[in-house]
């Protein structure tokens, strides 16, 4: 750009480009760590903000009329949906967001197709198909993960004969349609087939993978929006849309691989292996009975424990139970007892699932050990507490090379001196194995809904 001709009012959204940018960088810095990462959140927030204040008021503004009514529109909307949407929800609510996203930065593309791809250049051409391919897929694969995750599409995979060879034809189709408009940008049909070839791809991409892996499926589709925003950026020549779309889609992408690390597996064999519908055709039963435990006897071993350790696990979302498990770690510590929450990283059904709910409940971050810090704390713990957690616990990925999750990293609470395990009923995980921990003689079952028992449990500890 020629900053000769720049007006005061572009020097201005310029300026706020950068702090933005700066603050986009920063914020993702402290939400590496729980102790800062609600900090990180609200300069992310700051960082937005400046960037839309710099656009409205740098940019060529043609009509305030539906910049005006989708700024209203929106923000009753992220209203409504921060006060209603319950934190056991906030899974599904995430996958929205990238749909939205993802169909902003398509619909951004389709208008420049509409206006200016004549004046658009073979990069800019390049660009805007990556912007749109990412933004379709990134919309209707979203939708269906939130679908998964609420329940509204079934959890488990959908797969059927010769897939993956329909999904590599589809890639195939929609590859051939981008190439053929970069070289033929006038060729409106072949355009909106990419784009329809493009929103089929999504559904496809994620209708097979299982509920079990779609903690790294969010990371995914978080760094395909932010590469549709990137790309998005370069059609518009918006610096601060490349650095945050970058940003986002790198990390997005960094996080999914380390998701797949904690649960030994690859990313190819998370979109291709179908894991959920493989693990649930195994029937075979670790053996044993599940041994039932009273409230008073549950209360008496953590009354009189030295040491503590809480596992939680999507129970403990479904429940709510976070403040319940605060209120009697806070009974426990007025005892003496040394009280830890042991979280692993793809408990629940989001990256920092778990985090995110005791921080709702107050439970300090210093409280907080990830697996690696707490597996070693194990053996000298009196009680360790699993609450709603099952997969990240199972003994089986350790201890059983056969096992469809063997060699899994787990939280091996099954070390600990006892284990009481909070579960509604005697049904299986989320992935559907069954896990030997249960049936092991240092456990107890204490059925019932987790929010129910914990909150009994603290009235009789109290009366200990």
């Amino acid at each position: 750009m020629n900053f000769a001709t720049y007006s005061p009012s572009m020097y201005f959204m310029e300026a706020t480009y950068l702090i933005a940018s700066i603050l986009f960088i920063l914020s993702l810095k402290m939400m590496s760590h729980p102790d800062t990462a609600r900090r990180g959140m609200f300069l992310a927030e700051g960082g937005m903000f400046a960037a839309v204040v710099g656009t409205l008021i740098g940019g060529h503004i043609i009509s305030w009329t539906w910049i005006i009514a989708g700024l209203s529109l929106g923000s009753i909307i992220g209203a409504w949906m921060a006060v209603s949407v319950p934190m056991t929800a906030m899974p599904q609510r995430t996958a929205l967001s990238h749909a939205f996203g993802a169909l902003a930065a398509a619909l951004v593309g389709i208008g420049e197709f509409l206006v200016n791809i004549n004046e658009l250049g073979p990069v800019k051409r390049g660009a805007l198909g990556f912007e749109i391919i990412l933004g379709a897929l990134t919309t209707t694969g979203s939708l269906i993960a939130a679908g998964k995750l609420q329940g509204i599409v079934p959890g488990r995979p959908i797969q059927f004969k010769g897939q993956n060879i329909v999904n590599l034809a589809t890639a195939a189709a929609m590859a051939g349609c981008f190439f053929y408009f970069w070289f033929n940008p006038e060729a409106s049909a072949v355009f909106y087939s990419m784009l329809g070839i493009a929103f089929l791809f999504g559904v496809m991409l994620v209708i097979p993978i299982g509920s079990a892996d779609m903690p790294v499926v969010m990371s995914l589709l978080n760094s395909y929006a932010g590469l549709a925003a990137a790309a998005t950026g370069f059609v518009l020549g918006n610096n601060v849309l490349i650095i945050a779309g970058t940003l986002d889609g790198f990390s997005g992408f960094i996080l999914s691989v380390l998701m797949c690390k904690a649960m030994n597996r690859s990313i190819t064999n998370v979109l291709f292996g179908g894991f959920g519908s493989v693990i649930a055709e195994e029937t075979h039963s670790a053996g044993g009975v599940m041994r039932e435990i009273s409230l008073d006897d549950a209360a008496m071993q953590l009354a009189f424990a030295s040491r503590v350790i809480f596992v939680p696990g999507y129970g403990l979302a479904t429940a709510q139970a976070q403040h319940a498990v605060r209120e009697l770690a806070d009974m426990l510590e007025e005892r003496g007892v040394t009280v830890k929450y042991a979280i692993h990283p793809v408990a629940g059904r989001m990256p920092g699932h778990m985090n995110v709910l005791l921080a709702e409940a107050n439970v300090p971050y210093s409280a907080l050990y990830e697996m690696e810090q707490i597996n070693p704390e194990f053996p000298s713990t009196d009680v360790a507490v699993v609450i709603g957690a099952n997969d990240v616990v199972n003994p089986d990925a350790r201890d059983n090379p056969k096992s469809l999750i063997a060699g899994m990293p787990i939280l091996e609470v099954d070390r600990a001196r006892s284990v009481i395990v909070l579960k509604r009923g005697q049904g299986r995980g989320f992935s559907g194995l069954e896990n030997p921990l249960f049936f092991k003689s240092c456990t107890s079952m204490l059925y019932g809904d987790a929010k129910s028992s914990l909150t009994h449990l603290a009235q009789a500890v109290q009366h200990v």
